[in-house]
């Protein structure tokens, strides 16, 4: 009789199978919440920057060039650095958008 009661015990003591997921589950609900869905963000105001450039912005590539862009074509964009000192750059290397030609700038 002792002998089923602690083969009894015993078994009902174990936890249930599903409870060795919950950790991983956790963890890459962390990883989603703190990394990719941010990151998402970040890429998808990228792109909606890049593509509402327009003549007259004044933009910073990533490279760390300022300028104001001159042309816009379908891939890429004409960067006035100086007086009569234009680049031609990839659309996409545009790092940000410092000023748009419809904004005022705020110490005016």
């Amino acid at each position: 009789m002792l002998d089923l009661l602690a083969a009894a015990g015993s078994a009902g003591s174990a936890p249930p199978a599903w409870t060795g997921w919950i950790l991983p589950l956790g963890m890459l609900l962390i990883l989603w919440f703190l990394i990719i869905r941010p990151q998402m963000r970040q890429q998808k105001q990228h792109r909606e920057r890049v593509a509402g450039l327009q003549k007259g912005d004044e933009v910073v590539t990533q490279g760390g060039l300022v300028g104001k862009i001159t042309k816009v074509e379908d891939h890429f964009v004409h960067v006035e650095l100086a007086k009569g000192m234009t680049v031609k750059a990839v659309r996409t290397t545009i790092g940000e958008v410092l000023s748009s030609r419809g904004k005022p700038a705020a110490n005016d």
